[in-house]
């Protein structure tokens, strides 16, 4: 075994690599946009479920400044909220982060604070002092699962260290069939822009070369989705592409993709010629809703409003693995289900 970090769950807070014998299933739950001034019970649902990790994709607080004694404030009422001390004291934690943890609404490279922000994050989830996030700028990572023969692979990725700036609309209105909506940006025209930055590209690469079965990329924005002029991947098309090429090139199998970011929930599933098509279940909402879902045409079923969270449920069976992509409400009322093959994310 090389010097990659691995998660293990019997040292959940000590040990990088989470090892589990034999089991039916193993549930990844996860969930965004949560504010530490509001109701966090929908916590206490997750924990129901016993989920096997629980990943926090990003807004896991609303800090929005560059005063470092207020955004340390803001984390530590989160700590002390008892709902998530219950899923912190039963579930292992992975986190990354979007911009309102990050420091500021739909902030890049260019929020001075960053390095500090980063401290304070890392430091808040008990990151390891061995863990490689300490030594490179950003807070990208790999961790690793293990279940009796199959290896998971967790791609953390940092969209907001190396961001260049989005290009601005100004609050043109985009038809959305039977209704119109203000748009904030639009995708960039040439490739002259970064969305990951260099490094954060290399390490990529260098990952989805590494042993794996499933591979769970975690993206604080939506990968999947069409453009609808909010943050996504789509305003940096050519990043989007520059992802599905290298998962090409790579013949990377099992890729699927979790986000966050927009206050609603969905599954899309967008094509990738020569390779296989790209699940993108986002969880957008522990404590957040948007009053409308934006048009998608990649979207599977139906969007999801309120509160919810997501989980990805790998099943053993005696023919072979299966995925479930799965989004809950406050209510635990399962709101979206969604089953497809392992061996379907193959090239």
């Amino acid at each position: 075994m090389n010097t990659r970090n691995i998660i293990g769950l019997t040292a959940v807070f000590l040990l990088p690599f989470f090892i589990f014998g034999q089991t039916e299933s193993i549930r990844i739950a996860f969930g965004s946009c949560g504010h530490q001034d509001k109701d966090l019970s929908i916590l206490d649902t997750v924990v129901t479920h016993q989920p096997n990790l629980f990943i926090f994709l990003g807004d896991n607080i609303y800090g929005d400044t560059r005063n470092m004694r207020v955004l340390k404030k803001k984390y530590r009422k989160l700590g002390r909220n008892s709902h998530f001390k219950k899923l912190k004291s039963t579930t292992p934690i992975l986190a990354t982060w979007d911009d309102h943890d990050y420091g500021e609404n739909d902030a890049g490279r260019h929020y001075p604070c960053k390095k500090q922000s980063k401290k304070i994050m890392l430091r808040f989830f008990d990151e390891p002092k061995s863990s490689n996030r300490w030594t490179h700028d950003g807070i990208y990572t790999t961790q690793y699962f293990t279940i009796d023969s199959l290896t998971i692979q967790f791609l953390l990725l940092d969209l907001r260290t190396f961001r260049d700036n989005l290009l601005s609309f100004d609050k043109k209105t985009h038809n959305a069939g039977n209704f119109t909506y203000d748009i904030d940006y639009a995708p960039y025209q040439s490739g002259d822009s970064t969305l990951l930055g260099t490094e954060q590209w290399i390490w990529l690469e260098n990952e989805l070369k590494q042993p794996a079965d499933i591979r769970i990329i975690c993206s604080s924005t939506q990968f999947g989705t069409a453009y609808n002029g909010y943050e996504t991947w789509a305003n940096f098309p050519h990043e989007q592409e520059r992802m599905k090429t290298l998962i090409r090139t790579t013949k990377a199998n099992g890729i699927v993709f979790i986000s966050g970011d927009v206050h609603y929930g969905e599954l899309s599933r967008q094509p990738n010629p020569g390779a296989y098509d790209l699940f993108d279940l986002t969880s957008s909402g522990l404590t957040e809703e948007w009053k409308f879902a934006c048009p998608n045409e990649f979207r599977v079923g139906q969007p999801v409003r309120e509160n919810h969270f997501g989980i990805i449920e790998l099943k053993r069976n005696s023919i072979e693995p299966l995925i479930e992509f799965q989004l809950w409400d406050k209510q635990n009322t399962l709101r979206l289900s969604e089953t497809i093959k392992l061996n379907s994310l193959t090239h």
